[in-house]
């Protein structure tokens, strides 16, 4: 499978890829409006390395910064790779060009030790987080729950890269839900190449050397971009052939987003790469439909659960709450679906064609 490396990375705990500068310029053009008189903070690199200090420091003057600080973590391990060595763990303190070549010369930067391993989770490290507005950074995809809580507690701003299957997570969907966290612009084909040690063993095509082909990477962020505002183009109209609806929920499956009915205003199970398309004015997020999850929208309880289902769903790796629906007499079980539904609009879409609402309800 296309992102092996990144689990193998996830269960060694060693997951410290290191951005291309391309990808970080390619997404933070979209925020630059956010930058000016701002702290920002890079918590998880090294600054001696790392391509978002280099961001950073050398358009300081451009994006109107007021401060950057970035941390280094000290290595412990032999094997965690990382491309320098750290005696001690640093961090740099860069408040703008001072001799007028708008250079980060090394005699601007200060450093700074730090007098533990520079962990981002370390009282030290908060409180250097505390002095931020905004934080943007690579964190180790195997804490990535534990990061964005402690930038939800301490209340940051931040643009950060995470895995696409986040958002499934119980710690993560019900931010998305509540409208507190959302996809940025992402990565182009929804992969991302990383500079690592790793061997790139995907499957797929464009491998480069030195580096980890990971599919599915994007960018997570809290601050308002152009595209939360773009209306998803609809043009598929419902019909019950076509969208079947789910046995044990009210709702009917939609297998792409580009399928999503214009005309319909029930509820929906989409794909996760939805999100990519997600506009709030133009859509509502009810819950997940994986497990027992669903239970949290608030549209009303599943439909009892089919006793003569529950192997077969089991033997598909499903578990008891995971959305299935029946097609042509076959018991099937998509990947998770996030449940949405459309918000009403002030126009018809088609006077002719009346708006069908949510599926009718099996009450077997």
């Amino acid at each position: 499978m296309a992102n092996k490396n990144l689990n193998a990375a996830k269960s060694a705990k060693k997951d410290e890829f290191y951005t291309q500068l391309v990808d970080i310029e390619n997404e933070l053009k979209h925020y630059r409006e956010h930058f000016r008189g701002k702290t920002v903070l890079c918590n998880c690199d090294d600054p001696r390395i790392s391509n978002f200090f280099h961001y950073f420091s050398y358009n300081f003057e451009q994006l109107g910064l007021k401060k950057l600080i970035t941390t280094c973590y000290k290595n412990q391990e032999r094997d965690l790779f990382s491309q320098h060595n750290s005696e001690r763990a640093i961090w740099l303190e860069y408040t703008g060009d001072h001799n007028g070549n708008r250079v980060p010369d090394p005699e601007e930067i200060g450093i700074n030790y730090l007098q533990g391993d520079g962990d981002f989770r370390s009282q030290e490290c908060i409180e250097l987080l505390k002095q931020a507005d905004i934080v943007v950074t690579n964190p180790p995809f195997s804490l990535f729950r534990e990061y964005v809580a402690q930038l939800i507690e301490y209340d940051k701003k931040f643009i950060i890269i995470g895995h696409q299957n986040a958002i499934k997570y119980k710690e993560i969907f019900p931010l998305i839900r509540d409208n507190k966290l959302w996809l940025g612009y992402g990565f182009k084909g929804g992969a991302g190449h990383f500079i690592s040690n790793y061997e790139d063993i995907a499957t797929a095509g464009d491998h480069r050397d030195g580096m980890i082909r990971v599919s599915g990477v994007t960018w997570f962020t809290n601050l308002e971009i152009p595209k939360r505002s773009e209306d998803l183009i609809l043009y598929k109209k419902y019909n019950a052939t076509e969208y079947h609806k789910f046995e044990n929920y009210d709702a009917i499956n939609v297998d792409k987003t580009s399928d999503i009915p214009i005309d319909y205003y029930g509820v929906m199970g989409v794909p996760i790469t939805f999100m990519d398309k997600f506009n709030p004015s133009q859509f509502e997020i009810l819950g997940l439909g994986v497990a027992n999850l669903g239970l949290e929208c608030g549209i009303g309880p599943y439909k009892p659960e089919h006793k003569k289902y529950r192997k077969e769903i089991q033997k598909r790796g499903a578990v008891d709450g995971d959305l299935y629906m029946m097609i042509d007499g076959e018991l099937v079980v998509p990947y998770t679906r996030i449940l949405i539904r459309r918000r009403p609009i002030p126009y018809a879409v088609d006077e002719e064609t009346p708006m069908p609402m949510a599926a009718e309800t099996d009450n077997n």
